[in-house]
């Protein structure tokens, strides 16, 4: 497996070995830190990141490599170079390529293009890097994936789509609530139900936010309008029932965590007294993004994680 585009590129074998390895690294952060000594990680981004920038930041440099972070303004792409002669450049400077952008098809045309792995750091429609910091702070906090349950109730975005492949992945049954029109990608879901059918795992598409956190052992939440979306009047009050508030929180199980990508409109999707509570597990998720990030780079540069063949299939 060269490249991490989405989540559904992983085999669960793949999956599980990151989150295994990444809960190493925690452990000992700094036992890598030759492995790419020398070499420098090219790290585009296109749109604005606190949490993905300063973690891979912060993995590159623990593995003795050097991050180059740039943006549209910094290279030819403005200018009419194609995406496919950029990767042929930066394949040869560097040892990895990690993207943040708009368009899931740039980050695909890039990587059949490159020589080098290429990491999604965030696309309009995935987002697998925070989906796997996920999953490794659930795996933490409820020592097991396979059998919990994860309930998801606000928008239907990118962090649902990876959420939904990598549950599924890892055998955790995961229920999302949305309002009417705002569900997640037909085809993700769909994914996503082969996913869990092959795995043991379930998956509930639902507009009863009740019903998708009852009994759930993790509820997580996002923005109500991400990136290059517009906070309506209409959005918002169709977002409003689905708030992650202290009366939600109760349908879960007594001792659920919540969860949620940041950044935080408190108010909005999620009160204060739930993010700021005893159940909230939010900076824990922000932390082990620079773990699960060195996981991937360590995974990719030496090819030893399994995929699905998936990427084969779109090149």
């Amino acid at each position: 497996m060269k490249d991490l585009v989405r989540m559904s590129d992983l085999s669960p074998a793949g999956l599980a070995r990151l989150l295994n390895f990444a809960a190493a690294t925690k452990r000992n952060p700094h036992a890598w830190r030759t492995h790419m000594a020398g070499q420098t990680v090219v790290c585009y981004f296109a749109q604005p990141s606190t949490r993905t920038r300063l973690s891979f930041g912060a993995a590159i440099t623990r593995l003795g490599a050097v991050p180059q972070v740039v943006g549209p303004g910094d290279l030819h792409l403005d200018r009419g170079e194609t995406i496919e002669d950029t990767a042929q450049v930066v394949s040869r400077y560097a040892a990895a390529f990690v993207i943040r952008t708009f368009s899931d098809d740039d980050v695909a045309r890039f990587a059949r293009a490159a020589s080098i792995p290429v990491v999604n750091a965030m696309t309009d429609c995935h987002h697998p890097c925070q989906a796997l910091a996920d999953l490794l702070t659930l795996q933490e906090r409820l020592g097991r994936l396979p059998g919990t349950r994860l309930a998801y109730v606000g928008d239907g975005n990118n962090i649902v789509h990876s959420l939904l492949e990598g549950c599924a992945l890892a055998g955790v049954d995961i229920a999302v609530a949305t309002p009417p029109g705002y569900e997640p990608d037909a085809d993700v879901v769909a994914t996503a139900r082969r996913i869990a059918c092959r795995h043991g795992s379930h998956v509930l598409v639902t507009h009863n936010p009740h019903e998708a956190v009852d009994g759930a052992h993790a509820v997580y939440t996002d923005v109500w309008a991400s990136m290059g979306t517009t906070m309506t009047g209409a959005r918002r009050e169709a977002l409003t029932p689905y708030r992650v508030d202290e009366a939600l929180m109760a349908s879960a199980r007594p001792d659920a965590v919540f969860m949620h990508c940041l950044p935080a409109h408190r108010g909005d999707e999620v009160s204060d007294a739930v993010i700021d509570g005893p159940q909230s597990i939010v900076f824990e998720q922000a932390e082990n993004g620079t773990h699960t990030a060195v996981a991937v780079l360590v995974g990719m540069t030496n090819n030893s994680i399994t995929g699905t063949g998936a990427q084969e299939s779109r090149s």
